[in-house]
C-alpha cells in the first residue's frame, strides 16, 4: 500500500494542476482512492467481464471404411434362386391342366384341351391322338376331380430345363390311387401354354415304404429336388394297364 501511494505521489507530481483541480486531489493518497472509485464504479454499472472457455467442437464421426477405402462392409443378403413363375401360377397351372384334361375324358372330346396347349403341342397330336393316349383313364372312369380340393405335393421344384420350358411334376395324395403328373409348358407370347402331359394312377404306396417327413404345404418347393421323370419323347400322355 506504501509503494502504490508513492506511485500516486509521482504521479500527481506530473498531473497539470488544471487536472488537479477537476480530480479534486492534492495528494497521491486522494488520487488512490479516486481511481479505485472510479474502478469499482465501472464494475457496479457494467459487471465482471469473464472470457468464456473455449468450447470443443463436437467431433463428427465419419463412417468407417473398409481396408480398400470404399464404403463400410454391410452385410449384404444372400441371393437366393428365384422360381420361374410363383408358386401360386404353379398351383393354377396344375389344376386348370388336369380338370380341363378330366372335362374332356368325361366328354370324349379332347378339343379342347388341344386347342389350349402350345402350337408346338397341336402340330404333334390331333384330338383323335388324345383320345387315345387317355382311353385307359376314360375306359376306368377313373375321375380327376380330385385336383380340384386336394392338395398337390410337388416332387420337383419348379424350374426351366435347357430348352426354356417350364417343368412341374409332383402327385395328388388321394386314395386309394394316387393321381400324378408331370408337365410341360411353353412360354408362348407371355403365356405359359402346355407342351407336355403325363398321368398315372399308381396305387398308395404302404405305410412302412412311405417317407416320415411332414407333407408339404401345397405348392412348396421341397429342399432336394430329385430326379426328374423321363417324359415320352412325343408329347402326350402314356397310361398303360399297369397304372391302376
Amino acid at each position: 500500500m506504501v509503494r502504490l501511494s508513492r506511485i500516486a505521489d509521482d504521479i500527481l507530481d506530473d498531473m497539470p494542476d488544471d487536472h488537479k483541480k477537476l480530480f479534486g486531489v492534492r495528494s497521491g493518497r486522494g488520487l488512490l482512492r479516486v481511481l479505485v472509485g472510479v474502478t469499482v464504479a465501472f464494475i457496479l454499472a457494467f459487471g465482471v467481464v469473464t472470457i468464456p472457455a473455449a468450447q470443443q467442437k463436437p467431433l463428427t464421426q465419419s463412417p468407417l471404411k473398409s481396408a480398400q477405402g470404399g464404403e463400410p462392409n454391410a452385410p449384404t443378403a444372400q441371393p437366393q434362386q428365384a422360381l420361374p413363375i410363383s408358386l401360386d401360377q404353379a398351383l393354377y397351372l396344375i389344376r386348370s391342366t388336369i380338370l380341363t384334361l378330366n372335362d374332356a375324358n368325361r366328354s370324349g372330346n379332347y378339343t379342347v384341351l388341344r386347342d389350349l396347349a402350345a402350337p408346338d403341342f397341336q402340330a404333334k397330336n390331333t384330338a383323335a391322338d388324345l383320345s387315345q393316349s387317355f382311353s385307359d383313364l376314360r375306359r376306368r372312369r377313373f375321375d380327376l376331380y380330385n385336383a380340384a380340393v386336394e392338395a398337390p405335393q410337388l416332387t420337383t421344384v419348379p424350374a426351366l430345363d435347357d430348352k426354356g420350358m417350364l417343368h412341374l411334376a409332383g402327385f395328388f395324395p388321394t386314395r386309394p390311387l394316387q393321381i400324378r403328373f408331370d408337365l410341360l409348358f411353353q412360354n408362348v407370347s407371355g403365356q405359359w401354354r402346355l407342351f407336355g402331359i403325363s398321368i398315372a394312377t399308381p396305387e398308395v404306396p404302404p405305410p412302412q415304404a412311405q417317407s416320415t417327413e411332414p407333407a408339404k404345404p401345397a405348392g412348396s418347393p421341397i429342399p432336394a429336388p430329385q430326379k426328374r421323370p423321363t417324359l415320352p419323347k412325343k408329347p402326350a400322355p402314356s397310361t398303360g394297364s399297369d397304372d391302376h
